[in-house]
This record gives C-alpha cells, structure tokens and sequence, in this order.
C-alpha cells in the first residue's frame, strides 16, 4: 500500500513539473496573444492533483515564463495570478462534477474569469482609460479580441490535457486488467 501511494505522489508531482514546463514554455514561443494554456492547466490540476500542487502549478508556470516575458505593474499581476488561482478553484467543483459539458462550460467560465478580472484590473490600475463607467466598458471592448483568443485557448487546451489524461487512464486501465487476467491464469 506504501508502494502505491509513494508512485502516486511521484507520479503526481511529475505530472506538475511537466504542466509547468508546458505551461512556460508555451507563453514564451511565439503564439497569438493570450493563446495560452494557463487557464487549462489552472483547470486541470484542480480536477486531477492535489489542491496544493494544483495552486502552486499555474503560479509556477506564470513566474517562470515572467522573468522572460518581463514582469509589469504588481497589481495588474496580483489580479491575473489571481484569476487563474481562481481558475483552480473552479477545477475542484469540476472535480466533483466532471462530464465533457462541464469542463467545456469551466473552460468557457475560466477564460470569463479571466476577462474580467484582468481588464478590470488594466481600467483601475493604468491610466489608459478613464476612471468612469464608461472607460470601464471602453476597457472591456478593447480586450475582446484577446478575451476571443483566451476562450479558444482554454478550448483548445483544455480538450487536449483533459482528453489525453483521460484516453492515457483507459490504456493503462487495460493494460493493468490484462496483467491481473494473465498472473491469475
């Protein structure tokens, strides 16, 4: 039982060092802006990693493409940080509730999470625009195109993690099934 627990740990924090490297390493090639894994990755280890690796996992992936990309106004990070911490959050209810419809909706509720916190964020912390309501929507309208590409990120990334993750757990579960058939006989 020891034995199981132990690989699984070991299994589990492997699988958190290669998100974090997909993670930067896909924020720091060329792509288009805010085409990002981030918030799948946010996602995903809500569902299938321990809540610490899971919090720990985008924040990780974010720093270390950061001191590539270059580091910006400490609020504006706090606020998109803090959306994908969120995004983790909303990966344990998705946990509980995993179905293709659910994560498709939590990919599309992740990329709003997103959206509005960090462009909230661009309208309160720069002086871009003005402090009214209606710089605030000014601010909203103007992110549309990158919250367009945000949502087809999530999309796209969450479809492949979550996809593979799950095709991979049915191989192995064969696999595992067919050992335990062939020891018996």
């Amino acid at each position: 039982m020891k034995n199981i627990i132990k690989n699984r740990k070991i299994l589990e924090v492997s699988i958190a060092i290669v998100f974090v490297l997909i993670g930067a390493s896909l924020r720091l090639i060329p792509h288009a802006p805010n085409f990002a894994p981030i918030g799948a990755i946010a996602l995903f280890g809500g569902v299938y990693l321990s809540r610490k690796l899971a919090l720990v996992i985008p924040l990780a992936a974010m720093v270390i493409s950061d001191v590539f990309i270059g580091y910006y106004e400490v609020a504006l990070m706090a606020f998109v940080y803090g959306s994908f911490l969120l995004c983790v959050v909303l990966g344990f209810w998705l946990k509980r509730h995993k179905k293709w419809q659910t994560i498709l909706g939590s990919s599309v509720l992740s990329a709003l999470i997103f959206f509005f916190l960090t462009n909230f964020a661009v309208w309160a912390f720069t002086p871009w625009y003005a402090k009214t309501f209606s710089g605030l929507i000014q601010s909203y309208l103007m992110a549309l195109p990158f919250f367009r590409n945000t949502l087809l990120g999530n999309l796209f990334y969450a479809t492949v993690f979550f996809g593979a993750f799950e095709i991979a757990d049915v191989l192995v579960r064969k696999i595992l099934k067919r050992k335990v058939v062939q020891s018996v006989l």
